[in-house]
C-alpha cells in the first residue's frame, strides 16, 4: 500500500514538472533570436545603367582635380571604396554600434540562467537549557542538523526540490528512546502553480523579450552602420565638390588678373580710362575673397571626412591632406520604383524594428492574460524517513523504507476586483494597436522616401545635361566679351561679369554631378542597402574574458 501511494505521488510531482527534464537548457527555438540574415548582412543597391537618349552626350566630360592647398602637405590616397572599408573598420560611432547586440546577448544569457540548479546546504547547530515543570520535557538539549539540497526550476513555473536532511539530537530526557537520536531523510517536493504563473509560455516570457531584445539591438547597430557608411559617402563627395569650389575660385582669379593686365595694356596705350582699370583691380579682390571662403569650406569638410575615417595616418589634427583617387562618373539608371519600395520594405531595420516591437507585445499581453487569472497552486511532499543510535543506524532505516510520509496540498486564492491585473491588459492591448498604426505608418514613409529618392535622381541627372549646357555658352559668352574688349567694344565691366557666370556654370555642374551622386546615396539608404558592389557582413563585439570574475578596463584593447 505504501509503495503504490509512492509511485502516485512520484508520478502526480513528475506529471506537474512538465514532459522536459529538469536541466534542459532554456529553448532554442530559432525564431526567438529573430532574422539573424536579415540584421547582420547589408546588401548593395543595384541598378542597371541604361544608353542615354538621342541627342544626349554618351559621356560626362570629367572635371579637372582639385588644386591642393598646401603643396607640401602629405597626401593620402584614397578611393571611395577604401573611405568606405576604412569607416567599417575605425568608425567610433560603428564600434560603440557593435557591442550594443553583444550586450543584449548577455541579457539572454541572464534570463536562461533564471532555469539553473541551484544546490543549497544549511547547517544548524543549537543547545538549550530550559527550566521545566515536569520530566517529560526536555530541559537540556543539543541539536545539530545537516540539510543539503537541490532546487529545480521547473519549464512549467514550479520548483522540484530534493534534499537529505541529517540531524543529531541530544537530550537530558530519561524518557527518551534513543538518546543521542540520529535521524537521515530524503525528500521529493514540489510546488507548482496551476494557474497563475503556470506553463512554459510564462516562465519563458522574460527570455522572450531578451531574445528580441537582442534582435533589436542587431537592428539598430545595422542601421547605425549604414547611417555612418552613407555618411562616409556623402563626406567624401562634398570634400570633392569643396576642391572644385577652389579650383574654380582659383581660375576666376586668374581670369580677372589676366583681365586686369589686359585693362593695364589698354589704358597704358591710353586706349580706355583709368576707370577700366580699376574694375579690373575690384573683380581681382572679388575673386580673392572667394578663394578664403572656399578654402575654409574645404576645410571644413576634410576635417569631417577624417573624423567618419579615424584613420591612424589621418587624424583630426593633421595637416597631411586626402588625395581623392575616385571622380564621378555619372551613368543613367534605370529606378524601377515599385521593385525598390518592395526593396525597402523588405530591408529597412526600422520596420523590422517594429515589427520585432510587435512580437514582444503579443509576449507581454500573453503574460498579463496570465497574471489576470486566480492563484491555484500545488504542493506536494514524497518523504523516506530513517532513525537510529548513529548515523549508520539511520541510513539503515532510510534504505529499508520502512517508513514513509506524503502531503498533498492545494491553495487557491481569488482576487477580488483584480482591477490593476487587467488595466495592465488593457494598457498592453492599447500599446499593440498604437504599434500597429506606427508599421503602417514607417511603411507609407519608407514609400515615400523611395519615391523621393527616384524622383530627386532623375532630377539630379536632368540638372546634370543642363548644366554642361549651360557651361558651354558661358565659356563661349566669355572669349567673346575679351575679343570685345580687345577692339574697344566691351568694358571690364563686361568681362568679369562674363567671367562670373562661367564660374557661376562650373559650380553649378559641379552642384548638379555631386548632387546625382548624392541622390544615390539617398536612394541607397532609402531601400535599406549601400553603394557599391560588395556585401558588408557585421561582425559583433566579443564577450570579454573576466578575470576573477572581476573586469579590468586597463586589460581590454581594442
Amino acid at each position: 500500500m505504501r509503495a503504490r501511494a509512492c509511485g502516485v505521488v512520484v508520478v502526480s510531482m513528475l506529471l506537474a514538472a512538465g514532459c522536459a527534464t529538469p536541466f534542459d537548457r532554456a529553448p532554442t527555438d530559432q525564431s526567438l533570436l529573430g532574422p539573424e540574415g536579415r540584421l547582420k548582412h547589408i546588401r548593395p543597391l543595384e541598378l542597371s545603367a541604361t544608353a542615354p537618349e538621342a541627342g544626349e552626350p554618351d559621356q560626362l566630360p570629367v572635371l579637372p582635380r582639385a588644386v591642393v592647398v598646401d603643396p607640401s602637405a602629405p597626401t593620402v590616397p584614397l578611393t571611395i571604396e577604401q573611405a568606405r572599408a576604412a569607416a567599417l573598420e575605425n568608425n567610433l560611432n560603428i564600434r560603440v554600434s557593435l557591442i550594443s547586440p553583444t550586450i543584449a546577448a548577455e541579457r539572454v544569457s541572464e534570463e536562461e540562467a533564471a532555469f539553473e540548479a541551484v544546490f543549497r546546504v544549511t547547517a544548524v547547530a543549537q543547545q538549550t537549557d530550559t527550566p521545566t515543570f515536569s520530566e517529560l520535557q526536555d530541559a537540556q538539549q543539543e541539536f545539530q542538523s545537516l540539510n543539503p539540497s537541490i532546487a529545480i526550476p521547473t519549464r512549467v513555473g514550479g520548483d522540484f526540490t530534493i534534499s537529505a536532511p541529517f540531524t543529531r539530537n541530544e537530550t537530558n530526557n530519561p524518557f527518551a528512546t534513543v538518546d543521542p537520536a540520529f535521524t537521515q531523510d530524503l525528500e521529493f517536493s514540489l510546488s507548482q502553480p496551476l494557474l497563475r504563473g503556470a506553463g512554459r509560455r510564462a516562465t519563458t516570457a522574460a527570455l522572450r523579450i531578451a531574445a528580441f531584445d537582442r534582435s533589436l539591438a542587431a537592428a539598430r547597430t545595422k542601421l547605425d552602420v549604414i547611417a555612418q557608411l552613407a555618411a562616409v559617402d556623402r563626406a567624401y563627395w562634398r570634400l570633392y565638390s569643396s576642391r572644385l569650389e577652389v579650383a574654380v575660385a582659383l581660375q576666376q582669379r586668374e581670369l580677372a588678373i589676366a583681365q586686369l593686365e589686359r585693362a593695364q595694356r589698354r589704358f597704358d596705350a591710353q586706349r580706355v580710362p583709368e576707370i577700366e582699370v580699376l574694375r579690373a583691380e575690384s573683380g581681382v579682390a572679388d575673386r580673392t575673397e572667394a578663394i578664403i571662403v572656399a578654402q575654409n569650406a574645404q576645410s571644413l569638410r576634410e576635417r569631417e571626412l577624417k573624423q567618419l575615417l579615424n584613420l591612424p595616418e589621418l587624424p583630426i589634427e593633421s595637416e597631411a591632406r586626402i588625395d581623392l583617387s575616385s571622380v564621378p562618373d555619372p551613368a543613367l539608371y534605370d529606378a524601377n520604383a515599385d521593385m525598390l519600395m518592395d526593396r525597402a520594405l523588405a530591408s529597412r531595420m526600422e520596420l523590422l524594428e517594429v515589427e520585432l516591437q510587435l512580437a514582444q507585445d503579443l509576449v507581454r499581453i500573453d503574460l498579463a492574460e496570465n497574471q489576470a487569472l486566480p492563484t491555484l497552486n500545488l504542493d506536494a511532499l514524497y518523504r523516506i524517513n530513517g532513525l537510529g543510535g548513529n548515523h549508520g543506524g539511520a541510513t539503515e532505516v532510510l534504505v529499508e523504507n520502512d517508513f514513509e510520509d506524503w502531503r498533498v496540498a492545494l491553495t487557491a486564492g481569488i482576487p477580488i476586483g483584480n482591477e490593476a491585473a487587467l488595466s495592465n491588459l488593457r494598457g498592453l492591448v492599447l500599446s499593440r494597436l498604437q504599434r500597429i498604426a506606427t508599421k503602417q505608418l514607417r511603411e507609407q514613409t519608407i514609400r515615400q522616401e523611395v519615391l523621393d529618392s527616384v524622383d530627386d535622381m532623375g532630377t539630379s541627372w536632368q540638372r546634370v545635361i543642363a548644366a554642361r549646357e549651360r557651361l558651354r555658352l558661358a565659356t563661349r559668352t566669355l572669349r567673346a566679351e575679351e575679343r570685345q574688349f580687345n577692339v574697344g567694344r566691351s568694358t571690364s565691366t563686361d568681362v568679369l561679369d562674363a567671367s562670373a557666370r562661367l564660374a557661376d556654370a562650373q559650380l553649378s555642374e559641379l552642384a548638379a554631378i555631386v548632387d546625382y551622386q548624392l541622390a544615390q546615396v539617398n536612394l541607397a539608404v532609402a531601400t535599406g542597402t549601400l553603394m557599391g558592389q560588395a556585401k558588408v557582413g557585421l561582425e559583433f563585439a566579443r564577450k570579454p574574458e573576466l578575470d576573477g570574475f572581476r573586469y579590468w578596463p586597463e586589460a581590454v584593447t581594442p
